[in-house]
């Protein structure tokens, strides 16, 4: 059964057409408050969630994305592990945090392009609030969220504890490159960040 992110940090940004990751989890004190807080809090109506199941692919039908999941640990030099670029239509779901439908920020990631063609993320860009992305898991179960905002947010000022900080509701978080790229880096300077928090089951 997979541990939500308790008390830890991700910092990950993805970086050129194929999508590198930044350093593995850090130990944060704040978010581990939070959680203890919420966690004694009797009398507040629990926010839905499902039970922990490995996600085995994932909808987005206003951009036409649909991608079977593969799972993404760390690289050697504990970097996030990111689908192939060769194969960009390929997304991926960290496996080391929630599963989508557990309480906390499931991430899925996925190349906005890649081996001269549209990634599977290519239009994410578009969503908006309201908007719906449905994950079909192991357990024959759905879980659909609904996406609160979607952010383009500077690879050199990642918005690390916003993105993947400790929470008390079943969220996703559906990330890519985006903005202006960089040829002398051969980077995407921007991420595309999109927040989405469960559905009523």
């Amino acid at each position: 059964m997979k541990k939500a992110l308790t008390g830890l940090l991700l910092a990950l940004a993805l970086a050129t057409a194929a999508c590198g990751g930044q350093p593995a989890p850090e130990p944060s004190p704040a978010a581990a408050a939070t959680t203890h807080a919420t966690t004694t809090t009797t009398d507040a109506p629990k926010p839905p969630s499902l039970a922990a199941s490995t996600p085995v692919s994932v909808d987005i039908p206003k951009i036409g994305a649909h991608s079977s999941l593969v799972p993404l640990g760390l690289n050697a030099d504990q970097t996030i592990e990111v689908p192939p670029v060769s194969t960009p239509m390929q997304a991926g779901w960290y496996k080391e945090g929630p599963t989508p439908g557990e309480i906390g920020p499931a991430v899925i990631l996925g190349h906005v392009d890649g081996n001269k063609q549209a990634g599977i993320f290519f239009r994410l860009h578009e969503l908006a609030a309201g908007d719906k992305i449905s994950v079909a898991r192991q357990d024959k179960t759905t879980a659909t969220f609904t996406v609160q905002k979607v952010e383009l947010a500077p690879k050199a000022n990642f918005p690390t504890d916003a993105v993947y900080g400790n929470t008390s509701t079943a969220d996703l978080r559906v990330i890519t490159c985006g903005g202006a790229f960089d040829s002398e880096a051969h980077s995407y300077v921007d991420n595309v960040i999109v927040f989405a928090t469960l559905d009523k089951a």
